[in-house]
């Protein structure tokens, strides 16, 4: 039986030396796609860049012969839009499951005022369910600006989105995970004001690095409603400059976790912000954590917040995860 990623399960052992070897096959199946599989394209994978057919990403995706498309390295500048279901886009990379490797970068320098819309000023702009990024740098570099214009690098909008091994930076408003089930796992997102944010989606970061560049806020939930969203950030590492906040409610039914992950000393001892003074937006909020460590885990936490007895499951944020790639989980756990 075959796998989402092309590997064998196995179905049955008649014995326990055919278990073996049907065991270190599928391991050595699981490396290959991890390691090796990253480095070079997939088999019959439309290519990108130097050495590849097409010279931008934008332009591979009107080719439909297949729905896997690889990057070689360098620097692609410009807006991508994903408006395609069910892709997989692969970024050439020296290294396993996270974003260390990476040697695909998409750019671009655009804020909201340039174009008229947030969504507009997303360097890549998914518009399509059961999409799969890996391993690609996604950059926007407009930086810290008078203007405090939003600045989006990657912006979701379709369910069943996974992206493993993505480094995502900006300064204001780098992620838009707006609606949808979103899964990020050895990731590195960056930014200061509102880098997290969106209005609908039900999103779990796991074992990632939040990098603050700056005083601001990491997260600003626009949950409107008492619907069954969640952001989650698990396992995960909150590290970098300024004093920043873990999140502020964009809508007054934010819902926000941060467990399990540690905390570094940029984290404000309040934890937890009002959206503005005079206009909190806090009645209705589930701003919470569980047993988080590092020296921002410390101190008085606002009184808004809320203390977690037990953490949030996946299933509970993201429901059935069968399609979340299984060599993931299988190599490193949830």
């Amino acid at each position: 039986m075959l796998s989402r990623s092309g590997i064998a399960h196995p179905t049955h052992c008649t014995d326990m030396f055919g278990c073996l070897k049907l065991f270190g096959s599928v391991v050595l199946a699981v490396f290959a796609h991890l390691v090796l599989g990253h480095r070079t394209p997939p088999s019959g994978a439309i290519t990108v860049g130097n050495g590849g057919k097409y010279s931008t990403l934008q332009a591979a995706l009107a080719d439909n012969s297949s729905n896997v498309f690889f990057l070689y390295a360098g620097t692609y500048k410009g807006n991508t839009l994903i408006s395609r279901s069910n892709v997989k886009i692969y970024g050439q990379t020296s290294g396993w499951t996270t974003y260390a490797g990476n040697l695909v970068s998409l750019t671009n320098n655009i804020t909201a005022f340039d174009v008229g819309s947030d969504i507009g000023s997303a360097t890549v702009q998914v518009e399509a369910s059961g999409v799969s990024l890996y391993n690609l740098n996604i950059n926007n570099t407009y930086g810290n600006a008078l203007s405090h214009s939003p600045a989006i690098a990657l912006c979701v909008q379709g369910d069943q989105f996974a992206g493993y091994g993505l480094k995502v930076q900006g300064y204001q408003d780098t992620l838009l995970a707006n609606t949808g089930r979103q899964y990020y796992r050895g990731c590195w997102i960056e930014g200061a004001v509102d880098f997290i944010f969106g209005l609908d989606a039900s999103i779990w970061i796991t074992k990632s690095v939040i990098h603050t560049v700056g005083s601001g806020y990491i997260t600003a939930s626009g949950r409107s409603s008492d619907d069954s969203n969640y952001y989650v950030i698990d396992t995960s590492t909150v590290q970098g400059s300024g004093s920043t906040y873990l999140g502020r409610p964009w809508r007054n039914y934010g819902r926000v976790v941060f467990q399990n992950s540690t905390l570094g000393k940029n984290v404000n001892s309040a934890g937890w912000s009002v959206w503005a003074a005079g206009d909190p937006r806090t009645d209705h909020v589930t701003f919470a954590e569980h047993q988080n460590t590092g020296l921002g885990a410390r101190g008085q936490r606002a009184s808004f917040a809320t203390g977690l007895t037990t953490p949030v499951s996946i299933n509970t944020v993201l429901g059935s995860t069968d399609w979340i790639d299984p060599a993931y989980l299988r190599v490193h756990g949830g």
